[in-house]
Formats: C-alpha cells, structure tokens, sequence
C-alpha cells in the first residue's frame, strides 16, 4: 500500500468522526497531537509495564486487534520483532483490545504471550468510536503516530513488517 493510501487511511481510519479531511487532502499527518495520547489513557493487562506520559517523544504504532481475530493472532510475531528492534531507538508498540469482555480473555492471553509492549483495555468510548482514533472499522487496524502524536500512517488488516520498519525508521530519524 503506497503513502498515498495511507494517509487516506489515516483520515478514514484514525479519524473518521473529526472530520479533519483538510489536512489528509494536503498529504500531511493529522495533527491531533494530544488527542491520541489522551485517548491511549486505558488499563493495562499483562506483564508488560504502561505508563502514558512516557508516550511524547516515541514514535507510537497503535494496533487495534482482539483475541478472536485471526488477523490479529497473524499478526502478533511482527509487532513482537518491531517493538523488540525499535524499542531501544524510542519506538513504542501499544496493542488497544477491543474484546468487550472487560478483560477476563484478554488479561490471561496478554500473560500467557507475555508480549514485549502494553495490551490496553478499549472502554466504551472507544468501541462506539468517540475517541480520537474515530471508529475502528476493521480488525487489526493500526495507526502510526510520529513523536509529536500526529497520525502519519493507518491501514487495515496486516502490512509487510519490511514497509512498516521503513515508516518507523524513517520517523525515528525525524526530529
């Protein structure tokens, strides 16, 4: 999928209710900055430890999935590899639940995988798409967030870990 797409994407995907399609037509990020923070302010399951704050400054790949989504399962080795290859450099893979069973099948699969990067609870809110990421359509959907928050890139469904190393590599080398 080309940049072009996926900026289109972002605007449709990570905010479909804010109605910011100005700023996607341009080809730039959508800047809504600390919105996508605020909106990853959710519980945390599993062992991998979560705090917010530490958000700023990271490049931040959010990933929509749920554990009866077997595009989502498919797709768990490759968040695994970026966030171990990237972490180090100031890269953060943040996984967003959206089961609503309020965690009893998504604490116990994020303990048993023991993944290297946050698994958040969704809430209502943003299961009903009043979030900054707007309704989440499809599963896995992801949103790439540069170190200012704004959404560079989104896609549905699974993308070539080599096209998404190349986005986060280039967004690590951004000042």
């Amino acid at each position: 999928m080309g940049p072009v797409r996926r900026r289109a994407l972002a605007c449709a995907v990570a905010l479909g209710a804010l109605a910011l399609t100005g700023a996607c037509a341009h080809g730039g990020p959508v800047d809504a900055g600390p919105a996508f923070y605020r909106a990853l302010w959710l519980p945390s399951v599993g062992p991998a430890r979560y705090d917010p704050r530490q958000l700023p400054g990271k490049v931040v790949l959010v990933s929509f999935m749920a554990t009866w989504c077997f595009p989502c399962l498919a797709d768990l080795p490759t968040l695994k590899q970026l966030q171990e290859t990237y972490g180090p450099q100031g890269f953060q893979v943040v996984a967003v639940g959206m089961d609503i069973d309020e965690g009893k099948v998504l604490g116990p699969f994020a303990d048993h995988y023991a993944f290297p990067y946050p698994v958040l609870l969704s809430d209502e809110r943003m299961r009903a798409g009043e979030s900054a990421f707007g309704r989440i359509r499809a599963l896995p959907s992801t949103v790439l967030l540069d170190k200012h928050g704004r959404a560079v890139a989104a896609w549905q469904g699974v993308e070539g870990q080599s096209d998404v190393a190349k986005a986060i590599e280039k967004l690590l080398k951004a000042d």
